[in-house]
């Protein structure tokens, strides 16, 4: 059994899409960041860096290694995706060029799309005060990085190449995100990956589940 400690953002329904599409089974622990529930000193022992989503198994299969086994905490939405891949043995390419594919296109879902479009969406929908300067260098990097997706799609049924892969799971999050904004517009290779995704089983479950979490407590009888 796998503990998930979550939120229903992008970097967390990485966590839930992974965990349906291997079919492992786990319990969300919900983490309200709007509330600041991810400092509390019971999370930060998990996550250092107070960052959700973070995870424990409970199953490592090590007992019999040097050192003993038990519960296994991982934070890092990409260090726990390729745990995940290793533990379900799936999602992680079956060549070895698919392997490197997998990797490059996750860190570069870790290290860009996912940070400039945070914080796009800061500047744009919660700083206290407009930053024009702000909005646009995030807004222009954000459109530029869809590019690069684009291309990559235009080439590729996925961004390892035919298979589906923790590197989606990574992406598909952010490009929901960001898909309101209408930014998908001209990007049409995105825009086909994204609705195919979309339309996974697990993908439909996993986003109910995160509504789930975050719904209003049903009125006091």
């Amino acid at each position: 059994m796998i503990d998930l400690y979550f939120w229903p953002t992008p970097n967390g329904h990485k966590i839930t899409l992974m965990l349906e599409e291997a079919g492992l089974d786990y319990t969300i622990h919900p983490v309200n960041i709007t509330k600041g529930e991810q400092m509390a000193p019971g999370f930060i022992a998990l996550s250092p860096n107070n960052k959700m989503p973070a995870i424990v198994d409970h199953d490592t299969g090590d007992g019999d290694q040097p050192g003993g086994g038990g519960p296994l905490s991982i934070f890092e939405s990409g260090a726990i995706l390729l745990y995940l891949a290793k533990k379900a043995k799936r999602f992680a390419g079956e060549t070895l060029r698919e392997r490197v594919a997998v990797k490059e296109w996750l860190f570069w879902q870790v290290g860009g799309l996912g940070p400039m479009a945070g914080q796009m969406s800061h500047f744009v929908r919660f700083a206290p005060e407009q930053v024009p300067y702000a909005i646009r260098r995030y807004t222009d990097e954000t459109t530029r990085l869809l590019g690069v997706l684009n291309r990559r799609l235009a080439e590729n049924e996925f961004l390892a190449g035919g298979s589906y892969s923790v590197a989606d799971m990574a992406t598909y999050p952010w490009v929901r995100a960001v898909a309101a904004a209408g930014m998908l517009d001209v990007h049409a290779h995105v825009a086909r990956w994204a609705e195919v995704i979309a339309a996974r089983p697990a993908t439909v479950t996993a986003y109910a589940k995160g509504s789930a979490v975050s719904a209003p407590p049903p009125p006091a009888a």
